[in-house]
């Protein structure tokens, strides 16, 4: 990273404590176990990216409208239908931003998506708090994205046990070796990596390469971020990854659920 250049990463985990710190005095941990009315599936979650698919990709499809990098993606955005789509298509999973400031996302969307849906839900976000998994368990998801770049050693063996203690996955998310040996120490399960430098948001896809020669046996790996095509799931199923998210290339087409399908070479 260019020195000087803004910490985008910074910024948004900066926001987050905010919101958090906000939305747990309007409504305490308490009320949330009160009011959630299912188990989190975490083990389906984590089945679903290894077994199935479609044409044998295991495809979480993302429910975003907008990203910092692109912009507005979807002007009219109808998380509930965009599932129903990709759940249609043969999703493995899907994954919902719940990010208000930098996303446009929303707890309403996940909770509109849980109840339109039967597959297994990602709670797409900041995750920096055992609020935050208590949230996502009332809302509906089965799984939450830690992000290592996000927080240190401690923290995510903290987020890891209390995610695991409520039945919640956990997708933690590296971008370089340092993160994966970190993730692996901290007993991640399931690792997600992801393609996009989250501090400055350039995409270089030979960090996947690079990160499957070294991803333990065990462990589920799921590719994020530079995804276009068939040939690019072809060519990553054949470096290790067992699962694929996708967001944008499938959110900004008129119909995603035909994306899906047309991007795992179904149509």
């Amino acid at each position: 990273m260019t020195t000087g250049a803004p910490d985008l990463l910074a910024t948004i985990v900066a926001a987050t404590r905010r919101i958090v710190e906000v939305r747990e005095k309007a409504r305490p941990a308490g009320l949330l176990e009160q009011c959630q009315k299912r188990q989190p599936r975490g083990e389906a979650f984590e089945a679903a990216l290894t077994t199935g698919g479609i044409n044998g990709f295991r495809i979480i499809a993302e429910c975003k409208r907008r990203s910092p990098s692109r912009g507005i993606l979807r002007e009219h955005y109808e998380p509930a239908t965009h599932a129903r789509a990709y759940e249609s298509a043969g999703a493995a999973a899907i994954s919902v931003l719940t990010e208000p400031t930098f996303f446009d996302g929303s707890a309403d969307h996940l909770r509109a998506v849980r109840m339109a849906v039967d597959v297994p839900l990602l709670r797409k976000d900041f995750i920096i708090a055992e609020y935050q998994l208590l949230e996502a368990a009332a809302l509906g998801a089965d799984a939450v994205l830690l992000i290592v770049a996000a927080m240190n050693a401690a923290r995510l063996q903290e987020l890891l046990r209390a995610a695991s203690a409520l039945n919640l996955a956990a997708l933690v998310e590296v971008h370089d070796e340092d993160e994966l040996a970190m993730a692996v120490g901290a007993g991640a399960r399931v690792v997600g990596v992801n393609s996009r430098n989250l501090r400055t948001l350039a995409v270089d896809t030979t960090v996947l390469d690079r990160i499957a020669a070294r991803l333990p046996a065990g462990v589920t790996a799921v590719a994020e971020s530079g995804i276009r095509s068939r040939a690019d799931l072809e060519r990553l199923s054949s470096a290790g990854y067992h699962a694929f998210l996708v967001g944008e290339r499938l959110i900004a087409a008129d119909d995603p659920g035909d994306a899906l399908r047309e991007l795992a070479g179904a149509v």
